[in-house]
């Protein structure tokens, strides 16, 4: 089966958030089950110059952007036996950062047009396209409306995957004419609540929709979860589903990685304690017995971050410590600041971004705490799992579908349910009690090093899928 995954950012090209995770990991494991999938992304120039010099050119050509023509370039690259197609537009693309231009919405109109202009060009045709968030909504959008009817590109199936339905490209209904191109008995597909909704117009067009976890799919239903789009997806729910994501495991490997000041494995586990005191003397925290709880977030409201404000105290209390790394709203950072000030033995933060600190902290804490608002998937969970650390929790999104509380004997964390920060302080009460049974703590760890999260289960889920729309 041949698959196109379009993605505003991948790995190893270039990343910002978890959708470059994914874009590098499961074509890579589609791949390897015997199938052949590529990725397209954007040519930006963050990209780095070791991986931009290895680029193949490949072809040239002119998309239209409503009255505009642009030049786009196509560019290839095989990272990990998988082909990258790069579009390159330097009025578009040659900028620093990936988002938060003025021009997002023209920028990524191009990108989505581009992909499938693309195809008219290059000696592959895929089965499925498959496209990611709003920056790539447009693609189904086209598809339908110029491009299903085209000789070379006719029987694409198309599936649009959110990854957090909270960016959806809202812009005003001005867009149809200037920036789209759009013919006007389209502009429902893509309008919603009075504005160009680019997500929505994906909803109506693509064959399938699928998100990122199984209760995601359902609790974007809820107008509490889904910022506004909960009506169009109660129509469309017969095309809609929900895949856990996985972690890549060669990334992620605490017997390999080489961040840690010492590896470690499920058969061998004693370099875990030696990461944990090297990770207290990195943070700056006295060595001791005590559990270190460690926190990988972006400080931001819904990462539940209030909830720890609230009872940061009592957690302290309890005889943790705490090692964070994050950055986000200033008010969280300052807190945090302020509680490794009024803590200095208990207590230490780093704010910003450190990639090698983080695995150090998911191989050397005790715990991981993750009790956000609203999380579609998470991949921190697993990940700390994966370095035999345990997870605490809410109940939410891919967090539920991952981590099972630990109560009921054959648990591999502690999770809670509602939103309410002393619902977590009990789920870090029994954390706590757990970790002084010493042998039931380390049954619970050699547990944790045997969870697979792997993307080989997750590619077969995304297989059935593509199989089911191919009609195979």
């Amino acid at each position: 089966m041949k698959i196109l995954y379009a993605a505003s950012e991948a790995l190893p090209y270039i990343a910002s958030g978890g959708l470059a995770d994914v874009a590098g990991s499961l074509p890579r494991a589609l791949n390897e089950a015997g199938h052949d999938c590529r990725v397209v992304m954007p040519l930006y120039s963050g990209i780095k110059w070791e991986l931009r010099e290895s680029l193949e050119y490949m072809t040239n050509f002119f998309v239209p952007v409503a009255w505009r023509n642009q030049y786009c370039g196509v560019f290839k690259g095989v990272r990990n036996g998988v082909t990258y197609y790069l579009l390159d537009n330097e009025y578009y693309f040659k900028r620093n950062g990936i988002y938060g231009h003025y021009d997002d919405a023209e920028r990524f109109t191009f990108f989505s047009r581009a992909i499938l202009e693309m195809l008219k060009h290059i000696d592959f045709k895929p089965d499925i396209l498959n496209c990611n968030d709003w920056q790539t909504a447009l693609v189904p959008v086209y598809y339908s409306i110029f491009y299903r009817g085209v000789p070379e590109l006719s029987g694409i199936k198309t599936v649009f995957t959110i990854h957090n339905i909270q960016y959806q490209g809202k812009y005003g209904m001005e867009l149809c004419s200037e920036i789209l191109g759009l013919p006007n008995y389209s502009y429902n597909i893509v309008e919603y609540e009075g504005c160009v909704n680019f997500m929505k117009g994906a909803f109506e067009t693509a064959d399938k929709i699928t998100t990122v976890s199984p209760t995601y799919a359902s609790e974007i239903l809820n107008p509490y979860f889904s910022h506004g789009l909960d009506p169009i997806l109660w129509s469309k729910q017969y095309k809609l589903t929900g895949f856990l994501n996985g972690i890549d495991l060669d990334v992620y490997n605490p017997a390999t990685d080489p961040a840690l000041p010492e590896n470690f494995s499920a058969e061998s586990p004693d370099g875990k304690a030696v990461c944990k005191t090297a990770l207290l003397e990195e943070m700056g925290l006295p060595d001791g017995q005590e559990p270190v709880m460690g926190i990988v977030t972006r400080l931001v409201s819904h990462k539940g971050v209030d909830l720890i404000r609230r009872v940061f105290n009592e957690m302290v209390g309890l005889g943790y410590k705490f090692v964070i790394l994050g950055s986000g709203e200033r008010q969280y950072e300052d807190f945090f600041r302020e509680m490794a000030w009024k803590y200095p033995d208990r207590v230490s933060v780093r704010i910003g971004f450190i990639p090698d600190l983080a695995h150090r902290i998911y191989a050397g804490a005790d715990m991981f705490l993750m009790p956000s608002q609203s999380e579609p998937c998470g991949l921190a969970q697993m990940v700390s799992l994966r370095y035999g650390t345990i997870p605490i929790v809410r109940e939410t999104g891919g967090l539920k579908d991952s981590i099972i509380d630990c109560g009921g004997g054959d648990g591999n964390g502690f999770t809670f349910k509602t939103y309410n920060a002393h619902d977590m302080l009990d789920a870090t009460v029994r954390a706590r009690a757990l970790y002084d049974n010493k042998e039931a703590w380390a049954g619970l760890v050699d547990h944790a090093f045997k969870e697979d999260f792997s993307w080989a289960r997750s590619a077969e889920l995304y297989l059935g899928l593509y199989r089911e729309l191919c009609g195979e």
